[in-house]
């Protein structure tokens, strides 16, 4: 697993043993920053299931103005600041803030808007859905903000107040786009 783009390009990041925990594929990230690299500068985001920090750390490279990241495991967090110490970034430093809560509790937690909120749960669990409910809800998407949905699926269900506007199949992971509606 690897930083596919911008100040920190190339470098390798640390990963979890056996696969117990399911990263992004860089195939699929390298694909999804493809379609989304000219808004990430400047941007706000939220790496909502941030296992090892991977997307979070990709936004920083490239520029994001700042990045929440959470996860429920305690080791996924102690990853992703392992993976932040590699980097030369401080954890919980201005451009980060990390939290170790459940999903509910994040965006019930967070506040303002995001430009970008990442969603990558667990694919046994339909907590996705009930993210972009509770996002929805609470109108934590800017006005031009994207939430994009990560699963083994394709996303048959609405979600009131966001508009799914783009699906992308990469092997057996789908992304789906969503926006205010």
């Amino acid at each position: 697993m690897r930083i596919i783009g911008g100040k920190y390009k190339s470098r390798v990041l640390a990963e979890f043993a056996g696969d117990k925990v399911r990263p992004t594929a860089d195939r699929v990230k390298e694909s999804l920053f493809n379609i989304l690299f000219l808004k990430i500068r400047g941007a706000r985001v939220l790496d909502l299931f941030s296992g090892s920090g991977a997307i979070g750390l990709e936004c920083l490279s490239r520029e994001a103005k700042e990045v929440v990241f959470n996860d429920l495991s305690k080791e996924s967090v102690a990853l992703l600041k392992k993976n932040m110490q590699s980097l030369k970034m401080q954890p919980n430093g201005e451009d980060n803030k990390i939290y170790n809560f459940d999903f509910k509790t994040c965006l019930n937690a967070v506040s303002g808007e995001f430009d970008f909120i990442f969603i990558d749960p667990p694919y046994a669990f339909d907590y996705g859905e009930q993210a972009l409910k509770i996002i929805a809800e609470k109108g934590l998407l800017s006005e031009q903000g994207i939430a994009v949905f990560e699963r083994d699926r394709q996303m048959q269900t609405t979600v009131a107040g966001l508009e799914k506007y783009d699906e992308r199949k990469y092997g057996k992971t789908w992304l789906s786009f969503f926006k205010k509606a």
